[in-house]
């Protein structure tokens, strides 16, 4: 599984070293991790997201079908888009 890490980190001119010391973790580790090496735990990732100040969700690589897929169980998730409508309108109507 791949994880958008290294682009968030670079995104914001973070490096790998500030963030594995953020969340305690040693670089080695960050590093299998972002690569696809080493599977992080739920725990981890909650850890990453926080020190990345990111929704967890968006740690992961997304597939052009807009699904991601659970690391702890490998299910595909579909990412779903929120639907907007005009207040003033009746949707039943559309």
């Amino acid at each position: 599984m791949e994880f958008r890490i290294k682009e968030i980190l670079k995104e914001r001119g973070i490096t790998a070293l500030t963030l594995a010391k953020g969340i305690e973790m040693t670089q080695a580790n960050l590093s299998n991790i972002m690569t696809g090496k080493t599977k992080p735990s739920l725990d981890t990732l909650e850890k990453i997201a926080s020190a990345l100040n990111v929704p967890i969700t968006d740690l992961f690589e997304r597939s052009k079908q807009n699904t991601i897929t659970c690391p702890k169980c490998g299910t595909a998730l579909e990412i779903k888009e929120k639907e907007s409508y005009n207040v003033d309108e009746d949707p039943l109507t559309k």
